[in-house]
């Protein structure tokens, strides 16, 4: 599909994430006002609440975008979602008759500050790129041994925290926790010293089950209304010594940082691709009908405390993972477990096959035994605090991008805990 022009001028440019081709999903507020439900395009954004207000959308619902979150929408099902963004669309393109009265109700995106794109319901997150799994597993129990017995029949994931779950530009605070040195007797408390990103795709629900309804892998995939850049920071040194027997806790639950877009499952519909083959047939109810994955170029940049530079430490594809969004859903579905409108499910690493593929610090620097040299001289095992770590992502089409935006975390120093 080729780039569709629009009476937006800065929509029309190859290098704008933001095309027609996007109309990506965001809550946003200028000055004092409330927040509010709006779509990027080019370097403006659609106030959808006021264009509404004045009778200009006739999309025959009513308040919806003026929540601050795009949940409501999400609950009118995805017939609605096709008409939204075929109005959206119509009204937005080259020659459209509605410009004269809709361009009154764009504003500049450098002027607006930009929230939370919904209100995130429940947590999950899963373990499902394969060269991840693959580089985690070899460093902690060897090669022959790097992938559990059921890493290749289900995608495996914890349930995490909602409550931690922060819009991109939030300040990270590092974690205090229960340390362990291999040659102790005993833990201690303190800061996490081995702090990590994880870079992840994050899809967004926009249906619900009924406890004890299953669904098809198909019927998942109608369910994902967008998504969006997903950041799990993880604290590498609480969790070697809290993850058994039950897996992550503290050290995955004090922030997950997200991109304040929501691309739309649509608007990524022409970059779809297949999962990888498989030496281990997959059971009949995850059986993908057609391709899963998208076609995602995905990035991570790293720019210490007064740097004047990024350097770019990681360059991926979301085409790596192993098990697709709609596979993981069926299957957290499949036990009867009901899933909501706003549910939030974290892809897993997403790294590639190559060394500056690898979506963590852990697998970039091989466990701290590899210090990472970036652009300014400087070398990095895992996180320092004033660290600011970036993810980008954008599908290339042909003269135009589905672009993502940014999920940006700064590190902040570790509070200090009050002693009894």
């Amino acid at each position: 599909m080729p780039l569709m022009p629009s009476w937006v001028a800065s929509a029309n440019s190859a290098e704008t994430p933001f095309p027609l081709n996007n109309l990506p999903y965001g809550v946003f507020s200028v000055g004092d006002e409330e927040p509010r439900c709006g779509v990027a395009i080019g370097d403006m954004i659609l106030d959808l609440a006021s264009a509404q207000s004045a009778g200009l959308m006739a999309m025959e619902v009513e308040d919806v975008f003026e929540q601050p979150y795009w949940n409501d929408v999400m609950d009118l099902g995805p017939a609605f979602w096709a008409k939204l963004r075929a109005r959206l669309t119509e009204a937005l393109a080259e020659g459209s008759s509605d410009q004269a009265w809709l361009a009154a109700h764009l504003a500049p995106l450098s002027e607006v500050t930009l929230h939370m794109p919904f209100a995130v319901s429940e947590y999950t997150d899963f373990y499902a790129g394969r060269h991840h799994a693959t580089n985690v597993g070899t460093m902690f129990r060897g090669a022959d041994n790097a992938l559990p017995p059921n890493w290749l029949h289900i995608p495996i994931g914890y349930n995490g925290r909602a409550s931690s779950v922060v819009v991109s530009g939030t300040e990270i605070i590092r974690p205090n926790g229960q340390l362990k040195a291999p040659d102790a007797d005993a833990p201690r408390f303190g800061p996490c010293r081995r702090l990590d990103i994880e870079l992840e795709l994050g899809a967004i629900v926009g249906g619900s089950t009924a406890l004890g309804q299953p669904i098809s892998v198909a019927e998942a995939d109608a369910m994902i209304f967008g998504y969006v850049l997903l950041n799990d920071w993880s604290a590498r040194d609480i969790q070697a010594w809290e993850y058994q027997p039950l897996g992550p806790f503290q050290a995955k639950a004090f922030a997950t940082s997200i991109s304040p877009w929501i691309v739309t499952a649509a608007a990524l519909e022409p970059f779809r691709c297949d999962t990888p083959p498989r030496e281990v047939p997959l059971l009949d109810y995850l059986q993908e009908p057609g391709p899963m994955l998208y076609d995602i170029d995905l990035s991570v940049t790293m720019q210490p405390d007064g740097a004047p530079t990024a350097s770019t430490i990681c360059r991926t594809n979301y085409r790596e993972m192993y098990y697709s969004t709609a596979q993981q859903l069926a299957h957290h579905a499949s036990s009867g477990c009901a899933m909501n409108v706003g549910d939030l499910l974290g892809s897993g690493t997403i790294s590639g096959p190559d060394k500056d593929s690898r979506g963590s610090l852990l697998e970039l620097s091989w466990g701290g035994k590899e210090p990472l040299t970036l652009d300014t001289g400087e070398t990095r095992t895992f996180i320092e605090d004033g660290d600011t770590l970036v993810l980008h992502g954008a599908a290339k089409g042909d003269g135009y991008q589905i672009g993502f935006g940014t999920c940006e975390g700064r590190i902040a120093p570790a509070v200090a805990f009050p002693k009894a």
